[in-house]
């Protein structure tokens, strides 16, 4: 049986183990929280850093294969497994391109991949050097995640928001939608593409509020959209999962915003709504298995469940029954038993026919079910 493990136990490490079922595997969890999402389901959990290089060295070098559920993990340990025979997807030459991002941007303009404008700063000092370049999104290089790390500098009097660190100073782009792209890579290279889905995000949490699939793209949009992201993947040269994210800017332009490499919050709804999953795709990859069916059932739409504003402390599910008697609605808990304002707690996945109606369950969703927690702010 393949000894498979997972660096990161939230909840995109617990949905891949829920997939793992199906399959014969022995899979392995490193994890510095041992009541994460992911901690009771899998085989054997390791408690220790992903981040510091022996905990991921010792904890890999005994497995087959190894993959990711979040980018910040020790590279240079994931290298040395690679050259000890690991197979490790995402390969850690393409995490390492990823993971920062200024070295996601020049990939970008290396390969002549379409993505907006950008300079690096080291500094607040040499953020404020580039007033002529603003509106402008500054990012941090690394360790930004779910809408951290991010800040919008309009006007001058905003460069006292960005970071005092290594950023990128990324062109603001008059956008008309963003949309995500997941395609797998298998280890012979092949390459299969789940349809493109348009997202919607929290304007104040900056994280993925909710989204409709498929996309609303002319057929010219589409075959751009997919064009630019197998170019992507296949210039990274590594298997794996790979959620491209894009902006369609107001005459049609498209820009590659972000790529992540791993399963990704944009893909949720392909548990219910794919004949293949992200998940299920993830595990053929790492197991060397055909590569699965990525078309539709039926279009979908998911809701983020996030903690509300004014709560943190042991989660309280509001609504929860009512959303449970809808039709088409498939409710997932990821077990984190604290809440805090804008911590993803869940999502909801609707099915239906029609976008309109989708759309419709979304908003309803949205406004009966809510996570706040037992302490109020």
């Amino acid at each position: 049986m393949v000894k498979a493990g997972i660096l990161g136990g939230g909840q995109l490490g617990r949905m891949l183990l829920q997939a793992a079922a199906n399959y014969p595997v022995e899979t392995f969890v490193l994890e510095n929280d041992e009541q994460c999402p992911a901690a009771h389901l899998c085989h054997h959990f390791t408690k220790g850093d992903i981040r510091n290089f022996d905990d991921v060295y010792h904890f890999g070098k005994n497995l087959d294969t190894l993959t990711i559920e979040i980018e910040s993990v020790n590279e240079d340990a994931l290298e040395k497994l690679e050259q000890e025979g690991v197979r490790i997807y995402p390969r850690p030459a393409a995490l390492r391109t990823i993971k920062n991002k200024i070295l996601q941007k020049e990939f970008y303009k290396l390969n002549e991949l379409p993505s907006s404008e950008f300079r690096i700063t080291g500094s607040l000092e040499e953020l404020r050097m580039h007033e002529a370049f603003i509106p402008a999104v500054h990012k941090l290089a690394t360790g930004g995640y779910d809408g951290r790390g991010v800040q919008l500098i309009r006007t001058k009097d905003d460069f006292s928001k960005g970071f005092n660190a290594p950023a990128i100073l990324e062109k603001m782009v008059a956008i008309d939608r963003e949309i995500s792209l997941i395609v797998a890579v298998s280890q012979k290279g092949e390459t299969v593409i789940f349809p493109p889905v348009d997202m919607v995000f929290d304007p104040y949490l900056n994280i993925l509020d909710y989204q409709v699939s498929p996309a609303d793209l002319t057929e010219r949009a589409l075959w751009r959209v997919e064009a630019i992201a197998l170019k992507l993947v296949r210039d990274l040269k590594s298997p794996g999962i790979f959620a491209v994210e894009m902006f369609i800017d107001k005459k049609g332009v498209v820009y590659v915003n972000e790529t992540a490499p791993r399963v990704h919050n944009s893909g949720h709804h392909t548990i219910e709504a794919h004949y293949s999953s992200q998940f299920d795709m993830l595990w053929r990859i790492l197991l060397n298995y055909p590569l699965g069916n990525t078309t539709a059932i039926l279009p979908s739409a998911i809701v983020n469940l996030l903690g509300a504003e004014g709560y943190e402390g042991e989660a309280i599910y509001e609504g929860l029954d009512e959303v449970l008697k809808m039709e088409n609605a498939f409710v997932h808990i990821y077990g984190k038993t604290r809440t805090k304002p804008g911590r993803k707690m869940g999502h909801i996945t609707i099915l239906g026919k029609n976008r309109k109606d989708l759309i419709f369950t979304a908003g309803r969703i949205k406004q009966r079910l809510k996570v706040i927690g037992s302490i109020k702010l």
